[in-house]
């Protein structure tokens, strides 16, 4: 069974942590830091001894960290890696991770895999090229652990059912890490085929999620994802029952 560490900065991974615990059997722990931190940290190493982690919580199986800030990031990051954890994910982009040529510098010292999301739905899909820490497709082989949970968290994979022209039913195979595919199909029974990608789009970016919200990107790419979901499940159901 996996095992995943979540550090929480105040609201942000609140909703990760509810998602593993209700809609996983992943054992989950958690440490929080204060959601205010200075402008700048000079000397990381002690700053973060002070936020006296929980050792159990970095030496998971998978931590995921919402410290987002370049600068205590990486020390975080090195700790988990020197404790144990086999793949460390950073939500936020890089702006929030720090330096890259660390991030690669600590995973090749201790073998583990880092991965920066911009949006955490995105997890499993298509090789990120922008990722220097590993350029190999999230659901490689030879990343098992980014596997275990990618399986069950991350980019969104649907099973529907339908009746009369209408959405009579979605299940969940793979959703959000912020449980706004749950929430998606919650809403999509009995919307009409044709509208239901679009519908899917537009019912993730009214989940109050947390990505960015502008011109591109962030949300707009989270409901994009969600549309692609939408039109190859109802695909795959008419493929299913020719």
């Amino acid at each position: 069974m996996l095992s995943i560490g979540v550090i929480t900065r105040g609201k942000y991974g609140r909703r990760l942590l509810d998602t593993i615990t209700h809609r996983t059997e992943f054992t989950v722990s958690s440490a929080d830091i204060p959601p205010t931190l200075p402008d700048f940290i000079d000397d990381p190493a002690p700053f973060v001894d002070n936020l006296d982690l929980d050792p159990g919580v970095l030496s998971s199986d998978l931590l995921i960290t919402y410290s987002l800030n370049p600068d205590i990031t990486p020390e975080i990051v090195k700790r988990a890696a020197s404790a144990g954890a086999k793949a460390i994910i950073i939500p936020g982009g890089w702006a929030s991770a720090g330096d890259p040529k660390q991030m690669k510098e600590i995973s090749a010292q201790y073998g583990t895999r880092i991965l920066v999301e911009d949006i955490c739905c995105g997890i499993g899909g298509d090789t990120d090229s922008t990722n220097p820490t590993d350029s190999t497709n999230s659901t490689n082989p030879t990343n098992p652990v980014i596997n275990e949970f990618a399986s069950v968290l991350g980019r969104p994979r649907l099973e529907v059912q339908l009746g009369d022209g209408e959405i009579s039913d979605v299940k969940v195979l793979c959703g959000a890490p912020c449980g706004s595919t749950w929430w998606m199909a919650k809403h999509l029974k009995g919307v009409p085929v044709s509208e239901a990608p679009a519908w899917a789009g537009l019912l993730v970016q009214q989940y109050p999620c947390r990505a960015v919200r502008g011109m591109t990107g962030g949300i707009h790419h989270s409901a994009e994802l969600h549309k692609r979901a939408m039109e190859a499940a109802i695909k795959k159901y008419y493929g299913d029952n020719d």
